[in-house]
């Protein structure tokens, strides 16, 4: 997996783009762009790739900076753990539009919709969006909404 948060200059400040989730995984969260890295492709060409399916932005590969590895785990949903690679990105090509599977929105960095986002994100994004880095494991709970552990990375090969 992999997860892209791109970065701008707003008028009022740092902005940062998220999508509101339509499908799978996340259905009706605020997440950052991203998704399944297919096989044969890097983890930069499956970022790439998925910021361009899911908001129409042209990113070259050589633009995003990798920035943090983070294990989710779910222990009363085992097919949803899963390992993403994280990314931060400044350059692309062309505007925001809205797919099937995202409805992208600028947010100022200051004002990140958390209680919006999946538990974890306000635990280490705020981090990455002022120049860090993560490596953090994130165990939920049988809410699977709810983060019930937290640990250094990596959890679990």
């Amino acid at each position: 997996m992999c997860v892209a948060f791109l970065l701008r200059e707003g008028v009022e400040g740092p902005e940062v783009l998220l999508g509101f989730k339509r499908t799978g995984l996340g259905l009706g969260r605020l997440v950052g762009i991203g998704g399944k890295v297919e096989q044969g492709e890097t983890l930069v060409e499956g970022a790439v790739r998925e910021i361009h399916e899911e908001t129409g932005l042209v990113v070259d590969g050589a633009d995003l900076t990798a920035v943090g590895v983070l294990d989710y785990l779910f222990p009363d949903e085992p097919s949803w753990s899963q390992r993403s690679h994280v990314f931060v990105g400044r350059v692309w090509q062309g505007e925001p539009v809205e797919t099937d599977e995202i409805v992208p929105a600028w947010f100022r960095v200051d004002q990140v919709p958390f209680t919006r986002m999946w538990d974890d994100a306000k635990r280490w994004l705020p981090g990455v969006l002022d120049g860090g880095r993560v490596a953090a494991s994130f165990t939920f709970g049988p809410d699977l909404a709810t983060v019930v552990a937290e640990g250094p990375w990596p959890a679990a090969d």
